[in-house]
């Protein structure tokens, strides 16, 4: 048994831990409030988004001289995952969640014999997949020191991916983020962005105030736009369901964490005062022993 020394360092240490889990947990409840706020407000545009798209999809006359965007290249022998995770640790199982789905996609397209590419956005997905699928890395992307991501940062990795499939690099994109619904629950999703994938229920002629619209100068020109412009839109869609995401499951991590600490303390308490009294009663004996033997 630890002597009381041993057990006071203890305490001392993990009173400090709790004291450094406690003050995380409140500025991950500070940082949650803006970035929810900030997901909530993406989502309205992105919905829209998916509308139109459905809405000129169903326009077109030729399916098959639409926007390759759209109707993708004709096979899907090379895909390209894209992994959104966090730059930072100590937020429970929001990375390794999505980092799974992630694995699991790519092993499922190993076994069918397609080549696959990795791009991760953020360090911690880096990490999570370098060891297993490091030699399909293409690049890594990291915002350490961002405070607040802005649409800008999402444009330059829709630029990269735009690129890279114009270019030939790949038939497929998906990517990877969670989706922010409560402090306790992140959803992991996996979202197909070329070819773009349109909802059955978006692709109506008409938008839901009832009006049909059209569109100058060309709809299949306007459709290929707005197709680029919808990479970079799901993507800080992903970004910022990651930061609220993010936030979230850190509260709830170091919330856990301030209670294990605390029932810690407790227990290495009670086994110091038994160890004290323990100690003090021996001492006593020893004393009485000793005032008999004289």
């Amino acid at each position: 048994m630890a002597n009381l020394k041993e057990l006071k360092n203890r305490i001392a240490s993990v009173t400090a831990t709790r004291k450094i889990t406690k003050a995380m947990q409140m500025v991950a409840a500070a940082k949650l409030r803006r970035a929810q706020e900030a997901a909530t407000a993406a989502r309205p545009y992105a919905e829209r988004m998916d509308k139109v798209l459905g809405n000129l999809a169903s326009s077109i006359a030729d399916p098959k001289g639409a926007s390759k965007y759209l109707v993708g290249t004709g096979k899907d022998d090379t895909h390209l995952l894209i992994v959104m995770t966090s730059e930072r640790g100590l937020c429970g199982g929001f990375n390794s969640s999505i980092a799974k789905i992630a694995r699991t996609r790519a092993q499922q397209l190993l076994s069918d014999g397609k080549t696959v590419k990795i791009l991760t956005v953020g360090r911690k997905g880096a990490d999570a997949l370098r060891r297993e699928f490091g030699e399909l890395f293409i690049d890594e992307i990291g915002f350490k020191g961002i405070k607040r991501l802005n649409f800008s940062h999402a444009e330059g990795v829709a630029n990269m991916i735009t690129t890279m499939f114009e270019e030939g690099g790949f038939d497929v994109a998906t990517i990877f983020f969670a989706q922010f619904q409560s402090v306790i629950s992140q959803v992991p999703t996996e979202l197909q962005l070329i070819p773009a994938k349109i909802k059955e229920n978006a692709q109506d002629k008409k938008q839901d105030d009832g009006a049909a619209y059209e569109y100058e100068p060309d709809e299949g020109i306007v459709l290929d736009y707005l197709l680029k412009r919808n990479i970079g839109t799901q993507i800080f869609r992903g970004l910022l369901e990651n930061a609220a995401s993010e936030q979230g499951a850190r509260m709830s991590a170091m919330d856990n964490a301030t209670r294990n600490a605390g029932e810690m303390i407790d227990k290495l308490t009670i086994t110091y005062n038994r160890q004290r009294q323990a100690n003090i009663t021996k001492e006593l004996i020893e004393i009485i022993s000793g005032a008999e033997a004289l």
